[in-house]
């Protein structure tokens, strides 16, 4: 069309276009397999040199039309679809990292990282270092090390909300060779494109808001393009030296700048497996359709609630950037300028265990592991998502005992107030 889209477009025509007499609604590949006519044919995919699909623990026809249209919404060149955020999580980092490597990851994210980087990732030799995402410049240089190979955080972390100087960390990165991978969940690309701020890859849990309806769990992973691997060809060689397991190809040379996520499909997906299934990525594709219009009104009844909470005499504090006095408000205005989430932390004024109370009063919002959905739910993270924590460990992921994360869902906003208002009055009584 020459002009670019907006992205409440792309969300419902990116990926997926049928050309005349094809479905209208993306098809779904529901196979394991596929056929071809000669041993040659199949030959050449195995060894990259052609397009095409053999078996979908590799990739799939589906799959890939929905990472395509991620890719799209972030503004990246190629994306790819996993079985759950975690996964995509692990094989961002998995894909240029091996034993003896150092990664360097902001403090103050979500529980399922910390531990994965901090004790899975370190049984395999990959050793973190975590910082706090306000420290200065000079201070979050002296974590970098020779072996360092790449930097994470959240835009908006989770549960603590700090919202990450992404022109900052993506400085300090490029000074020293290696990119910024970041989570873009709890913004998504209709608040946050990551990639025009200087981060290399991004990274979603597209169980959350991508989902948007509690239905499958996945993952995906975008790359911008933008690092240039060869520049540091020796840190990168699983990018820019031959893999001998695919005969000797070098990803950089015959993939250009989609090589990270070429070498993702072609040795990680075949290793380890981490691909979603078809109907999961269906069900996905369905609900990106609609991504603009429910983060809108997630923001809409979320500002409605932080400043309901705000005001309340019951509540110590509100963490939200929406807020004008929040301490991440002006990075949201640079950064988000659309809104920020759905999803606010607070704490009452009776710890943890008016917390505890507040919560099992609640009879709207649902006590559920999961956030950023349709329902308005609640989670009490030192005791559910970040329990495996120590104090001291808390404190660092930006935690009190006592905090509560609040997902406002996309319900009338009265209702969800009344239903505050009620679970407030029995905390209190408590």
């Amino acid at each position: 069309m020459g002009k670019e889209l907006h992205i409440e477009t792309k969300c419902v025509h990116s990926g997926w276009q049928p050309k005349k007499g094809e479905p209208r609604m993306m098809p779904i590949y529901q196979s394991t397999t596929f056929k071809y006519d000669t041993t040659e044919a199949m030959g050449r995919m195995f060894d990259l040199k052609d397009d095409g699909y053999f078996y979908t623990r590799c990739q799939n026809p589906t799959n890939d039309l929905v990472a395509k249209k991620i890719a799209d919404l972030e503004g990246g060149v190629a994306g790819v679809l996993t079985s759950s955020g975690q996964a995509a999580t692990f094989y961002a980092v998995f894909n240029i990292c091996e034993a003896g490597d150092h990664v360097i990851c902001a403090s103050a994210i979500y529980g399922g990282t910390l531990n994965l980087l901090g004790v899975t990732a370190k049984k395999m030799g990959i050793e973190c270092t975590f910082v706090d995402a306000d420290a200065s410049e000079e201070e979050l240089a002296k974590a970098f090390q020779p072996n360092t190979k790449a930097v994470l955080a959240e835009t908006i972390s989770n549960p603590a909300l700090v919202v990450l100087d992404i022109e900052k960390f993506a400085k300090l990165a490029h000074e020293h060779g290696v990119p910024l991978i970041v989570d873009n969940t709890f913004a998504t690309p209709v608040n946050c494109r990551p990639f025009e701020w200087g981060a290399d890859i991004v990274t979603h849990s597209t169980t959350k808001y991508m989902d948007g309806h509690a239905m499958q769990v996945g993952g995906a992973i975008v790359d911008s393009g933008n690092f240039d691997w060869e520049a540091y060809g020796e840190k990168f060689h699983g990018l820019t030296k031959p893999d001998e397991s695919y005969h000797g190809i070098v990803y950089t040379k015959q993939f250009g700048k989609a090589a990270y996520i070429a070498k993702i499909n072609a040795q990680l997906m075949r290793d380890l497996g981490s691909i979603p299934s078809p109907m999961n990525c269906f069900l996905l594709n369905a609900s990106l359709e609609s991504l603009p219009l429910r983060v809108e009104r997630h923001c809409y009844n979320a500002q409605k609630v932080a400043e309901f909470l705000n005001a309340h005499p019951l509540v110590e504090h509100v963490n939200f950037a929406g807020l004008p006095g929040d301490k991440y408000h002006e990075m949201a205005k640079k950064y988000m300028p659309k809104g920020t989430c759905g999803v606010i932390s607070f704490e009452l004024k009776g710890g943890r265990e008016a917390a505890v109370k507040f919560m099992d009063s609640l009879k709207l919002a649902s006590i559920v592991t999961h956030v950023a959905d349709a329902k308005t739910s609640v989670l009490h993270p030192a005791s559910h998502t970040h329990r495996q924590l120590n104090d001291e460990q808390l404190v660092a992921a930006g935690i009190s005992p006592g905090m509560v994360r609040f997902s406002v869902g996309i319900e009338n906003i009265e209702d969800i107030i009344d239903d505050l208002t009620q679970a407030l009055e029995a905390s209190e009584k408590s």
